[in-house]
């Protein structure tokens, strides 16, 4: 009888951050589980709890739309793991109005049955994001 082997959650989340990184925003949405829940930072208007990938492409949408298309995120170092979860080093980096936004994060990934369930985005100058994509 065979078995199949799940997808390791470092592939998973490999795959979710190379679409990401060309762009292809719908084949990232993919690798999310219909009822994943995406927690925001901070205290500005994207900050709080995205549950479901309908919800994470409008919040990704709207950071695209306020920062011209200049939003993005990169892994800077290898993705780490500790059974479902992966962490990865990231840096963030857009321009608005004349404002830079440029920190290195950490993304916290939970992966099950090859798709991503759970993401937890930590910033390392939460006050400097809040102050970059405003309330409104």
């Amino acid at each position: 009888e065979l078995t199949m082997t799940a997808t390791p959650p470092v592939e998973t989340v490999e795959t979710y951050f190379t679409h990401l990184a060309q762009g292809n925003v719908e084949q990232a949405m993919a690798v999310l589980d219909p009822d994943v829940a995406w927690h925001q930072p901070g205290d500005n208007r994207f900050s709080g709890v995205h549950r479901g990938p309908d919800a994470i492409r409008a919040l990704i949408g709207g950071m695209m739309e306020a920062t011209g298309g200049t939003f993005a995120v990169a892994p800077t170092g290898p993705l780490m793991a500790n059974e479902d979860v992966v962490a990865a080093p990231v840096r963030f980096t857009g321009h608005r109005d004349g404002r830079e936004l440029d920190q290195p994060g950490v993304d916290l990934l939970t992966v099950r049955d090859g798709r991503i369930v759970e993401v937890r985005l930590f910033s390392s100058d939460g006050p400097a994001e809040d102050q970059f994509w405003g309330k409104a």
